[in-house]
Order: structure tokens, then C-alpha cells, then sequence
């Protein structure tokens, strides 16, 4: 007996492989007519729509090979204060008139690395070619990583200068949040279960408390970061020993001198071909450690919109859904968390980077740091950016937050009315039973009635209860529930308290700085 086919009713992917290649060929095509734009070529998000115009121009191609000139100067100038004859004058002038790496320079840089495929060598030839008086003496002594790791520290530094003010700010903001609301009642919860009241300026003091921690963390790696100094190929000095005729004292004043020009404190006393990696992992240790606190702070806040207590800033003409024109997405809270993501798998790429530098040095680590160090930067600035926005206009409903606590109050205030009724000599446990049956049914009448917390209204029809029926209005007063929340926030955050001491650096910045604008 045959059997009958079946006809294929599933529907046929609209998938034509040749037509796709064709309409990408198109795109391309077109893409030529229009000519060159920033919309023909890939461009990272964090410049593109999140971090700021400072930092996106710290770690640009610019910023970073003009530093390399600087270095270089730095190394010339000490050399002839320190006796080499063969660096002069002239020479250093005309360093000095071209240490900004102009578009000409860049397109003789990337000749000359198509050509020899080093990127140092290729920038020596480019400055040498603008200061041909000093085209000789450029990079004397020194090795590739004296301009690229010296560099590093350098916008490393200066990324940690442009962060520290911008965190300060976000602090300050929720320090005088938690002021502002420090006496108003909140739930509490614990393993995410309504737990005892706190208040709501009592956890933004804990948001805040995490991000000085961050902000402690970040200076002290700043404040200890030290120059790689020129340290020759194997962090000998062997290259600049023999420059000075074997006198050693002068290769420890090079250094010296290298540091006050850069401004830092001192060299790293031991160095190999470069500095230890060790010192990015430590920066990142703690420049990360603002991502968590940072996506700890926006989850909060997004439980907190869940619940209608607390939103961020919504603009008038903002739109929170292309279906659901009703919904107020937390779209600015949404982003930090992503972001921050993002920032805290940093530190696990830098201690890679250091684990696997072999012996004195693997090239293994360029090609990562040129990616990990400037998007580490450029994702905590994003996160300060929006943080700033959405710290700044915290907008909290008291009657929705209210409402919440009145839902769960009654259950709280029964270890309250055990005290009384013992007080009033009645049995610890009878009280506990009978207070454990009538929560069980108040909380029948919520969970699989859909009713409103009855608890209360149990109590006053049970005679058990009539010692304390009389208290029972004056114990619902969610501010007896909420113990020092109100001393603890004003001790942290208020006048002569913690914070204000701890900001009291970038007091300046913080009085001058607005609201932070997001560009999307």
C-alpha cells in the first residue's frame, strides 16, 4: 500500500545568497559616488555616540605619536644637559617647532611603515624629516619602548586625571540624593524578598560608599604609577652606560631628569625591554572596579523603575518603545550596565597579557594594549558620562513607595507586637503562634486571592490581641521601622561627613561642572 505524500507547507527561506552579494556590491558602489565619510568605514561606539570629546582625543592617533615626540625631546634635551655635544641647539628648537604630528607627517609615517614595518622607526623618519637639524640625534639610545611604553603611562595618567573629577561628580550627586531622601521609608530586601525598612537616601548612601571606594582605588594606583624612564633594549642601560663613557651616575640623573620633564616621581626600579605589565593590570584592577559598582547601581535602579518607585530622567519628547508608546524604559540605566560589562572583563585580558610575557619581553602584548588600554578608558569615561546624567534628575514617587511598604508593614511589625504582648505577660510562643497562623492566612488572601494585606485587620478580630489593640494604628508608622538609616546617611554624606571631605579635591570642578549631556 502506497503511502500518501504530504505536501511541504513550511514556508520557503526568502534567502537569495547572489542577490545579497549583489545589493553589498551596490552599497559599495555607491558608497565611492558619495566619496569618503566617517559612514564608510567602521567606527567603535565609545567615540562614536558614548565617551566624551576629551578622552576620545587623549588615545588618538595624534595625542599618542605627539607624546612620542615629546619623548623624544625630553631624551635630547637631558642628553645635552648631561654633556652629549653632538645634540644642539638647533636641533632641539626645531623639535620644539614640530612636536604636533601634522596630516603630512602621518602620510610620510605610513609610507615609511608600509616600507619597513616598524612604527617607530617609521615616526623617527617622520619627525627627522621636519627637524632635519636633529634627524641624527632623535631616539639616540633609546629603544622602541621608550616612546611607546612612556607614552602609555603617560596617557594612562592623564586618563585617570580626566576620570577622578568625573567620579567625584557622580558621588557628590548621590551624596546629596541620599540627603534629600534620608528620612523617607523604603523597602529593604534581601535575597530580592521585602526584608526590614531601610530609607531611600540610605541606599544611595551605599551606591555612593561603593564609588568612593572606586575613587580611592583609582587615585591610589595614580598617585603610585611611576616612568618607565630609558632603560635601553633589556632594561640594562647598557646603550646610554657606554653614551656616557661608563659613568653611571649619569644614567641615573638621565632618568631623573626624564621624570621631572614628564612629570612623574621616579622610574620603576626594576624594568625589562618594558615596563612590568603588572602596572596595567593594577590600573585596570581598579578602573574596573567602577564597572561593577556602576552596574550594581544601575541594576538597583532598574528593580526600582520595575517597581514604579524610582526612574531616571525622561525627556519630554523621549520615546521608550517603537511599539509600546506607554513604556519609560530605563534606556540610560540599561546602557551603563551594558557598558560596564564590558569594562570589568578588562582585567582578565591584562593579566594575560602579563602572564604571558616571557623572559624580558613577547610582542604578543602590543597588538591587545593597543585595544585594551584606550577602550578600558574611553568605557569608564562613557559610564561617568551617563551615571552624571542619570544621578543628576533621580526622580522618586513617595506614594508609590509608600504603598509598597504599607503592603509588606504588617508582616514587619509582628516581631514588634510579640515584644508587647510579653511585656504584658503573655507567652513568647503562644504569641508566635498565633501571630505565625494569622500571617499565613493574610498572606493566602494576597498570594491566591489577589487581596490586599489583611494582617492587621486579623489582629483586632482576634482576642488573643486585644492587650495591644489600642497600639496598633500608632505601630504602623513606617519611621519607627527604619532605625539609624537617617544618622547614617548624614554621617557619610552630610555637612563635615565623609564625603565631603573625601571630594574635597575636586571641590572646584564639581561646583563648575552641569548636568553631563548625552550625545544619544
Amino acid at each position: 500500500m502506497s503511502v500518501p505524500s504530504i505536501p511541504n507547507t513550511e514556508p520557503k527561506l526568502a534567502y537569495d545568497q547572489d542577490a545579497a552579494l549583489d545589493l553589498q556590491r551596490q552599497i559599495g558602489k555607491m558608497a565611492q559616488q558619495i566619496g569618503n565619510s566617517v559612514f564608510d568605514t567602521y567606527q567603535t561606539s565609545l567615540t562614536g555616540r558614548y565617551c566624551s570629546k576629551e578622552m576620545s582625543q587623549l588615545f588618538s592617533q595624534r595625542s599618542r605619536h605627539s607624546t612620542w615626540r615629546s619623548l623624544w625631546l625630553y631624551l635630547a634635551e637631558s642628553e645635552k644637559e648631561l654633556g652629549i655635544e653632538t645634540v644642539t641647539e638647533e636641533a632641539l628648537q626645531q623639535m620644539r617647532d614640530h612636536l604636533v604630528v601634522s596630516d603630512s607627517d602621518f602620510e610620510v609615517a605610513r609610507v615609511e611603515e608600509k616600507r619597513r614595518r616598524h612604527d617607530v622607526m617609521a615616526h623617527v623618519h617622520a619627525f627627522g624629516e621636519v627637524a632635519p637639524k636633529a634627524a641624527g640625534i632623535i631616539h639616540y639610545g633609546a629603544t622602541s619602548c621608550y616612546v611607546t611604553d612612556n607614552a602609555e603611562l603617560i596617557l594612562m595618567r592623564d586618563a585617570m586625571n580626566l576620570l577622578l573629577p568625573k567620579l567625584a561628580k557622580v558621588i557628590d550627586n548621590l551624596s546629596k540624593f541620599a540627603m534629600q531622601w534620608k528620612d523617607e521609608p523604603t523597602l529593604a530586601y534581601t535575597h530580592l524578598q521585602p526584608a526590614q525598612l531601610i530609607t531611600v537616601g540610605k541606599r544611595a548612601a551605599q551606591w555612593a560608599q561603593d564609588l568612593l571606594m572606586d575613587l580611592e582605588s583609582i587615585q591610589h594606583v595614580k598617585e603610585e604609577l611611576l616612568f618607565r624612564g630609558a632603560q635601553g633594549t633589556t632594561g640594562t642601560q647598557a646603550s646610554f652606560l657606554e653614551i656616557f663613557n661608563g659613568d653611571s651616575q649619569k644614567c641615573d640623573q638621565l632618568n631623573d631628569k626624564l621624570c621631572q620633564k614628564a612629570g612623574f616621581k621616579g622610574c620603576y626600579s626594576v624594568s625589562t625591554q618594558t615596563y612590568t605589565r603588572k602596572v596595567d593590570q593594577l590600573i585596570a584592577n581598579a578602573v574596573a572596579g567602577l564597572g561593577a559598582s556602576a552596574q550594581k547601581i544601575t541594576g538597583d535602579i532598574r528593580h526600582l523603575a520595575a517597581w514604579k518607585e524610582l526612574e531616571e530622567p525622561f525627556e519630554k519628547d523621549q520615546i521608550g518603545s517603537s511599539a509600546m508608546a506607554y513604556k519609560r524604559n530605563p534606556m540610560r540605566s540599561e546602557r551603563v550596565y551594558a557598558l560596564s560589562r564590558e569594562l570589568m572583563s578588562k582585567p582578565a585580558s591584562f593579566a594575560n597579557t602579563l602572564s604571558d610575557q616571557w623572559m624580558e619581553r613577547t610582542l604578543d602584548d602590543s597588538a591587545i594594549r593597543r585595544i585594551d588600554i584606550p577602550e578600558m578608558f574611553l568605557l569608564a569615561d562613557a559610564i561617568l558620562l551617563s551615571l552624571d546624567n542619570v544621578t543628576s534628575g533621580l526622580v522618586v514617587y513617595p506614594k508609590r513607595v509608600n504603598a509598597r511598604v504599607q503592603e509588606e508593614l504588617p508582616f514587619m511589625i509582628t516581631e514588634s507586637i510579640i515584644m508587647k504582648l510579653v511585656a504584658q505577660g503573655r507567652s513568647r510562643q503562644d504569641a508566635h503562634e498565633e501571630i505565625r497562623v494569622l500571617s499565613h492566612q493574610a498572606g493566602y488572601n494576597v498570594k491566591n486571592e489577589g487581596g490586599h494585606n489583611d494582617l492587621v485587620d486579623r489582629i483586632r478580630k482576634t482576642e488573643f490581641f486585644q492587650p495591644i489593640w489600642a497600639e496598633l494604628d500608632n505601630m504602623l508608622d513606617a519611621k519607627l521601622y527604619t532605625g539609624r538609616s537617617a544618622e547614617i546617611v548624614e554621617k557619610f554624606c552630610g555637612k563635615g561627613g565623609v564625603v565631603e571631605k573625601a571630594l574635597q579635591p575636586y571641590s572646584e570642578y564639581i561646583s563648575k561642572a552641569g548636568v553631563a549631556e548625552l550625545s544619544v
